[in-house]
């Protein structure tokens, strides 16, 4: 039996300062952070593999003309001809150059030349506005949807029914309210100055407007879910201390409330304006993407004529996007220092 045991000893110490033993032991000296961001490597890793390989893809496709039909190296010319309004962007078997945006005023908010400016341009405004107002107003149904009634949960479940739609549905919706023939409110809101009086679908202001506000209907339920997921996690005793200090309402939505709910509006808003960013379906369902260009609709455009260009409006909205999310994110950083 001492022979036995003499022997297993040897194989117990070498098993215990094996490699399995080694990396284990290392783990476990890993302090909460460092095996959160080991935890976490995995996934980082396939997201950056899936993200990153179709990114640097559609920059190679970028330095070139017409990449599948006839390739031709054109280094940055594709870049250049974005920038300063030059691009061959025409529609198949026409010289219409997309979009028709001038200085003559046929589109009141953009009063500049060149493809990528016109469709940025209407992007931005379209993203401003439109991420805005769902906040707003989605704020005000959490705010609402947080407090105790009778029906809220039936309340909850019809607020969701315009995120539901699909877009192209909720596209033919508005398209046919606004319609010469059968649209009941253009009259309406022409008599406001809101609108065009007649063609207000092939007018570049008014299409962006109905456009704007059918995104707004439909995704403000989206920001008051998010929110009120905020609003949920605030711990409920903090309210009664506030009350019996004699806080008021504003001073509890001021120094409770809206500083805890923060980080989840946050994230609200970055999701919506990474979405908003990329809007194709809605305008093309609605106007069409000669009407109101966005980014998404001059990727679309482009893609029969100019692969090339396609792929460089594509790496260039990738860009502006991926410049907007760090900067709602750093912004998010230093309110948590």
């Amino acid at each position: 039996m001492a022979t036995d045991d003499r022997t297993a000893g040897p194989a117990r110490r070498s098993n215990r300062s094996g490699p399995v033993v080694a990396i284990t032991r290392w783990m476990e000296n890993l302090g909460e952070t460092g095996f959160a961001y080991l935890l976490l490597t995995p996934v980082v890793v396939l997201l950056g593999a899936i993200a990153l390989y179709p990114l640097l893809r559609t920059f190679e496709l970028s330095l070139y003309q017409n990449v599948l039909s006839d390739p031709e190296f054109v280094g940055l010319e594709n870049y250049a001809q974005l920038f300063t309004g030059n691009a061959d962007a025409r529609m198949p078997g026409t010289t219409t150059f997309l979009p028709e945006v001038t200085t003559s005023g046929s589109f009141p908010y953009v009063h500049v030349d060149g493809l990528l400016r016109s469709a940025l341009a209407v992007t931005i405004i379209f993203t401003v506005v439109s991420v805005f107002f769902e906040t707003i107003i989605g704020f005000g149904q959490a705010l609402v949807l947080d407090r105790e009634f009778r029906g809220r949960r039936w309340v909850r479940a019809a607020i969701i029914i315009p995120w539901a739609i699909p877009i192209v549905i909720q596209g033919m919706i508005f398209y046919l309210m606004f319609h010469p023939d059968t649209g009941f409110l253009t009259e309406y809101l022409a008599s406001w100055g809101l609108v065009a009086e007649t063609n207000t679908l092939n007018d570049p202001a008014s299409s962006l407007l109905i456009v704007t506000v059918a995104d707004i209907w439909k995704t403000t339920a989206f920001m008051a879910l998010l929110i009120l997921a905020g609003l949920q996690s605030i711990d409920r005793s903090l309210y009664d201390v506030a009350e019996v200090a004699g806080a008021s309402k504003w001073q509890q939505f001021k120094l409770i409330t809206f500083p805890l709910v923060l980080p989840a509006l946050g994230i609200a808003i970055l999701f919506r304006t990474i979405d908003a960013m990329r809007v194709y379906g809605l305008i093309d369902s609605v106007s069409g993407c000669t009407t109101v260009p966005s980014l998404s609709c001059m990727v679309v455009e482009t893609f029969n004529t100019n692969r090339g260009l396609a792929s460089a409006i594509a790496f260039v909205t990738a860009g502006i996007i991926a410049v907007a999310v760090m900067g709602v994110i750093y912004q998010q950083y230093k309110e948590g220092l």
